[in-house]
């Protein structure tokens, strides 16, 4: 079992810390105080990008560009990708050149001669949103973003989860279907198959297949010239739209039975849902608070809420920052 511990000696210091959001199609830097302010903020395209080299000399000049004089606590660095957090080591890159078994941490201590944390990607959303955002207060919080698929991380009695090899949190890749759609990751009926904002789009796309009826998804898209997207599949819903309205009940049906296995097995007090889905509103929100409270076993309802997620687009920044800042 692998934990992350946080640094007790940063609000003493009030010293600022970095953190790093590394992407596919960017890296973004910030620097923040002991309070969770923003400070600084630097962003670079990773594209054109053609090494690890140029890669870490990039994560580099965005640390130097937001740091200035400033001394650092910390510097965290949030990775998509399998992460290896207790050896700091990049085990396979998601969209950027030459970038497995990177040893970043030790890359960026040897230039810059500061500690550095490295963690997945949605463990760093899932510990930003627990200190500063909508999980502030809680004691054990599961993060939980819909967006192209289901990424998620745990925080547990106020410890960030990660596991013995530092994978824990991969929930959009337990089954809730096994005779169901195919997963990217080769397995069937995963639950990122049908609560992700990908499979919002594909079930509604096939209701649409099914039907003789018109349907406003259609006339929405058609008329920004894209196909029909979870947006629409909301949009229409909101609207009256029938299949779309079909379409979203669905999706909460099964939304709620990922969040069900959630409760039964870590029993937490908060659920923060992030994603282009946790800017949906009350009309998903509401409906799937209902449906898992319909789902979970009778001694587990009213023990839970379920939140959008506060931080949006700093999250990474934030969380991996938030990485050596003290629990409050």
């Amino acid at each position: 079992m692998m934990t992350i511990v946080v640094n007790t000696t940063l609000e003493k210091e009030n010293r600022a810390v970095i953190g790093v959001d590394l992407g596919g199609t960017k890296i973004a830097t910030g620097m923040l105080d002991p309070t969770g302010t923003l400070l600084a903020r630097s962003q670079k395209a990773t594209a054109g990008l053609r090494s690890s080299e140029e890669v870490i000399a990039t994560i580099v000049d965005t640390i130097n560009e937001v740091r200035g004089q400033r001394d650092i606590a910390g510097i965290g660095v949030a990775s998509p990708g399998m992460v290896d957090s207790k050896n700091g080591v990049i085990l396979n890159g998601v969209n950027l050149p030459d970038w497995d078994g990177i040893s970043l941490r030790a890359e960026l201590e040897g230039r810059l001669g500061i500690s550095v944390k490295l963690i997945n990607d949605a463990n760093a959303a899932a510990w930003g949103e627990y200190i500063y955002g909508a999980g502030r207060g809680s004691q054990s919080m599961v993060y939980v973003t819909l967006s192209t698929g289901i990424g998620s991380g745990l925080v547990l009695d106020g410890r960030l989860f990660i596991g013995s090899s530092s994978f824990a949190g991969e929930l959009g890749h337990t089954v809730v279907d096994p005779h169901g759609a195919l997963c990217g990751c080769g397995q069937r009926g995963c639950w990122e198959t049908y609560a992700s904002g990908t499979a919002i789009a594909r079930i509604a796309n096939e209701a649409i297949a099914e039907s003789a009826a018109a349907s406003q998804m259609t006339l929405l898209a058609d008329a920004e010239g894209v196909p029909v997207s979870a947006k629409h599949v909301f949009l229409a819903a909101g609207m009256g739209d029938a299949l779309a309205s079909g379409a979203l009940e669905q999706v909460i049906h099964y939304t709620g039975l990922g969040l069900m296995n959630i409760i039964h097995s870590f029993n937490p007090d908060c659920i923060v849902i992030g994603g282009g889905v946790s800017r949906a509103g009350a009309a998903f929100f509401e409906p799937l608070l209902k449906k898992t409270e319909e789902l979970v076993m009778e001694p587990y309802r009213g023990t839970f809420a379920i939140k959008p997620a506060e931080l949006k687009d700093d999250v990474g920044i934030i969380g991996a920052a938030a990485l050596f800042v003290e629990h409050p």
